[in-house]
């Protein structure tokens, strides 16, 4: 194998998801160069990743604009002449492009629709983190899930950015817990009021700060947040994903919903409690692999027509007592 293609076309967390196993397959394939095909915006998580030789890169188009990259894209991946693609997407569109690749070896999974365009298939194996559960699909390279870290490069400049923003607000580092209550999927999200009590309980009771993180399109929920709360947060700056990253490196724990956000943080080996309402922790959840993420989860609770999840504040907070004792006990020991 000298050349090969993944392809996992979107979004954030399936991007940086699907990485678990680069490491591993450069080791085993140590002759083949790396490569990664994926959308805008989601390429970013992906830079200066240390096991990908090079991102191949679908523009953001609408209308023929669109169908006339696809061509380009399918012409392009063509002209590459790749050993082996592995269609992590195992979709129509990802299917496409794998298919007219002209591959020796194309990989994807047996029970996807159009699993045709495959000649080597791999099974699906037991419900696991999704991480861990990305390896499944190398089973026709005799390869098998190990110990794995997620990857992501902070660069200098958010670092600096992040850095002079503390410094400006007069926090210490670790000395600041994140509470991100933003999602794009409405029905992820915990209660607003919910999370406003919760970092009250934070603030009144414990030696941290509360720093209210927000991306595109959440800063509404910030601010009915802050209007809710009877101590003052902070709320962090407008941030780029890779400027948040920095933000959730230097906390000292990050309180979220499920999502993009609490996978970030396993790569940046931020502590995380991730609230969970109608999806599968045991999928979304990196807990079961990596000790210093938690979540909370109510299993069997009807979350349709309630986003509190079964969890009140008191209980989460109750969690983050725990966590915060843990990690100040760990600090404690490493010194002495």
């Amino acid at each position: 194998m000298k050349k090969v293609l993944v392809i996992q076309l979107g979004p954030f967390g399936d991007a940086l998801l699907t990485t678990s196993y680069f490491e591993t397959l450069k080791r085993r394939l140590s002759a083949a160069k790396l490569y990664y095909l994926v959308k805008e915006p989601y390429h970013k998580i992906l830079k200066d990743h240390p096991f990908i030789d090079n991102l191949i890169i679908i523009k953001k188009q609408k209308g023929l604009r669109y169908i006339s990259e696809r061509i380009k894209i399918i012409r392009k991946i063509h002209r590459e002449k790749f050993d082996l693609v592995i269609d992590q997407q195992n979709m129509p569109s990802s299917q496409q492009i794998t298919f007219f690749s002209h591959a020796k070896f194309r990989l994807g999974y047996a029970d996807a629709r159009l699993s045709f365009v495959y000649n080597l298939k791999a099974q699906r194996g037991k419900k696991r983190y999704s991480a861990s559960s990305k390896y499944d699909i190398l089973g026709p390279l005799e390869i098998k899930e190990e110990p794995y870290k997620l990857y992501f490069n902070i660069g200098k400049d958010s670092c600096q950015y992040v850095e002079k923003w503390l410094e400006h607000q007069n926090i210490n580092k670790q000395e600041y817990v994140c509470i991100s209550p933003g999602s794009p999927v409405k029905r992820k999200k915990w209660k607003l009021t919910n999370y406003a009590e919760l970092a009250d309980l934070i603030q009144e009771k414990t030696r941290y700060n509360i720093v209210l993180l927000w991306g595109p399109r959440e800063f509404q929920d910030i601010e009915t947040i802050r209007s809710r709360m009877k101590t003052e947060p902070i709320i962090a700056p407008a941030t780029d994903l890779n400027q948040a990253a920095a933000l959730l490196k230097k906390c000292k724990l990050l309180i979220c919903n499920d999502g993009g956000l609490n996978h970030l943080a396993v790569a940046t080996e931020t502590p995380t409690l991730a609230i969970f309402g109608n999806t599968d922790p045991e999928v979304w959840s990196p807990a079961s692999v990596f000790p210093r993420h938690h979540h909370l989860y109510i299993a069997g609770f009807n979350s349709e027509n309630d986003n509190s999840f079964g969890i009140s504040p008191e209980m989460a907070y109750e969690e983050v007592q725990r966590i915060l004792k843990y990690l100040d006990l760990k600090v404690a020991t490493n010194e002495n």
